[in-house]
């Protein structure tokens, strides 16, 4: 675990071991771990904080986790697929859906019956499906000097439809 805090918006789609990701980190210069990091590269902190506005793509199958930077996307494009995903989960009848995040990332749903959520209720939303499995399907942005290009899949357990609204409106208002 690293020392660092880290903020900024962030939508997990996905369990503990099964999950894909859009964050945008963001380092506080003033955290003691910043800092202190900051100290062993040889940099001032705010250098090693950066801007904050990289978004990235996070994802971890079967105890294998890795991800990459997806330079020059501004915040409306995580919001378009977050506002996307929100839609097809409320207006679905319990019937799976895509949602295409373009060249990088799509979600296939389809449901799954009934979920637990944290607080160990069924995360009925009311509508259809009461959960939906999600294959995310991924694919890296070329980079000659590693496999990146190599699209992955990772699918995640049942996830409960209310859970997954109040995270997208919760990722949804970070960027507001």
């Amino acid at each position: 675990m690293s020392p660092v805090a880290v903020g900024g918006p962030a939508l997990f789609i996905g369990t503990d071991t099964d999950y894909v990701a859009l964050v945008r980190p963001e380092l506080d210069p003033a955290d003691p771990g910043v800092r202190q990091a900051a100290a062993q590269a040889g940099v001032p902190p705010e250098e090693f904080a950066g801007a904050g506005d990289t978004w990235a793509v996070l994802i971890e199958h079967d105890g294998e986790g890795g991800g990459f930077e997806l330079p020059g996307v501004r915040d409306a494009e995580p919001a378009d697929f977050a506002e996307r995903l929100r839609a097809e989960l409320v207006a679905a009848t319990g019937g799976p859906f895509t949602v295409d995040g373009g060249a990088l990332l799509r979600l296939d749903a389809r449901p799954a019956g009934t979920a637990m959520d944290d607080a160990g209720t069924d995360g009925d939303a009311g509508g259809g499906a009461e959960a939906y499995v999600f294959t995310a399907h991924v694919t890296p942005p070329d980079d000659p000097s590693d496999d990146a290009g190599t699209p992955l899949t990772v699918e995640t357990g049942p996830l409960p439809v209310a859970g997954l609204l109040a995270d997208l409106d919760t990722f949804l208002g970070s960027l507001a």
